[in-house]
């Protein structure tokens, strides 16, 4: 990647001095916060020198990007982790985040400084009022800051994950080496719809002619094999050229390398996160050309973690799954696990979000409810959530203003047999996640 060029003084003037300050300023320069499409966040990159052009290099020694509605972060997380174990630096860049906005770009492993992410935030500042002024928005202008950072790095892999969308993302103005898409369900339908064949076009648009392809699903709407194979990608789907299994100890990976080779790992660890998406981060990995090592891939999937995403603190899980596909991989998993008191869901979704679907895909597994209200225009009252679940016949025990009330009331309410299910947003979760990092609060255990 060509390094950006030096900016007069003036263009870094009555910038603000803070990544709290530049986040403020984001959220307000553009009409609306979601805008998708390509032709603005391009006219940026190329002035950055991150989009393809003759003059420019390459942000990273390989690129793989991953798309689709569920799955993405937990494919990026174990692909970061098995190059780190391989010994390869790498840039990594995912959305939304929890608690910090550096949760999004990590670089070897680490979450950015703020000095970093505020440098990167200051050239696309510079670089979209080069000639005539660009509006971004607080997505696009983030993912350009992020791309900008692994691409000064210039890192062996770069790990991209794709936001809401697919073919019209931000993201997207990176080629990539590898597409990865890991599933394709409706979510976002006031962007992508309903009809899954077009969402599934639309996730894969991340894919490039003659280039490795990963489908990580083996439900995916046809759509996606067919924008594949009419890019004439080498396709590598769930099941078919890759597959996983369970073994004597642990489960067992087949797939091919980068030159279509077999290649069988066996004796692999859980990682706690869904095996559909560790057989895909594996598949991927090989195609960018590393020759995958059997004690390091073990050694990946033991240490891998991935906050929100069946994540455990004593007797409670968090899990930022908000839709009915995720509800069932969730339900799924809890199914499995034996526990001797009640389980109880803290439930706070958005307006725009299938909680009639997310409800019921629960409520095989689920004792008890305690629906909660969301802040902001998109919320959804905690007693619109009651409702769903009394028609279904669950037991709500109480209702709560906020995450953090819910969170309270069920720790002074539960016994030590009890668990509690954490679910239906990012906020959701990471409201009761910054309870409890608070001080003022005993964060020790949950009470």
């Amino acid at each position: 990647m060509s390094k950006a060029k030096p900016s007069s003084p003036q263009a870094f003037a009555s910038q603000p001095s803070t990544l709290d300050g530049w986040l403020e300023r984001l959220e307000r320069q553009h009409p609306v916060s979601i805008d998708l499409g390509l032709e603005r966040v391009a006219k940026v990159a190329s002035r950055l020198g991150l989009a393809p052009t003759p003059q420019a290099g390459r942000l990273a020694g390989r690129v793989i990007t991953v798309a689709g509605t569920n799955g993405k972060g937990s494919t990026v997380s174990m692909l970061e982790a098995l190059a780190l174990s391989h010994g390869l630096t790498t840039g990594t860049y995912t959305s939304p985040h929890l608690l910090r906005y550096n949760e999004r770009l990590k670089l070897d492993g680490e979450e950015a400084s703020d000095a970093i992410l505020i440098e990167g935030f200051a050239r696309v500042e510079a670089a979209r009022l080069e000639g005539e002024p660009i509006s971004l928005t607080y997505f696009e202008a983030g993912t350009l800051a992020g791309l900008w950072a692994i691409g000064q790095r210039q890192p062996d892999i770069a790990i991209l994950e794709v936001g809401l969308g697919g073919r019209l993302d931000a993201v997207n103005v990176i080629d990539a080496d590898v597409g990865v898409v890991t599933t394709v369900a409706q979510d976002h339908a006031a962007f992508l719809g309903n009809d899954l064949e077009g969402i599934g076009r639309e996730k894969a648009g991340i894919l490039r002619a003659e280039r490795p392809a990963v489908l990580g699903s083996e439900s995916l709407p046809a759509s996606v094999y067919q924008v594949a194979t009419s890019l004439e990608c080498r396709v590598h789907r769930l099941a078919h050229e890759f597959s996983r299994s369970a073994g004597a100890s642990g489960w067992a990976w087949q797939g091919r390398d980068d030159k279509h080779e077999p290649f069988v790992l066996d004796a692999l660890p859980d990682p706690g996160l869904p095996l559909d998406n560790a057989a895909t981060a594996l598949q991927a990995l090989a195609l960018s050309g590393v020759t995958l090592e059997p004690a390091a891939c073990r050694r990946a999937f033991s240490d891998v973690t991935l906050a929100g995403r069946m994540q455990w603190r004593d007797n409670w899980c968090l899990d930022v799954g908000h839709n009915p596909h995720a509800a069932a991989y969730l339900a799924d998993r809890l199914t499995a696990r034996p526990y001797t008191g009640r389980r109880v869901a803290l439930l706070g979704m958005l307006s725009d979000k299938d909680a009639e679907g997310v409800v019921s895909a629960l409520a095989g597994v689920i004792d008890a409810w305690v629906p909660v209200t969301l802040g902001g225009e998109r919320a959804r009252p905690a007693g619109d959530l009651a409702d769903l679940i009394r028609a279904r016949g669950g037991d709500v025990l109480t209702l709560a203003d906020s995450p953090a009330d819910g969170a309270a009331w069920l720790e002074g309410s539960i016994t030590a047999e009890d668990e509690v299910l954490v679910c239906g947003s990012f906020f959701t979760v990471a409201e009761v996640l910054a309870r409890w990092s608070s001080p003022a609060l005993d964060v020790s255990r949950p009470q």
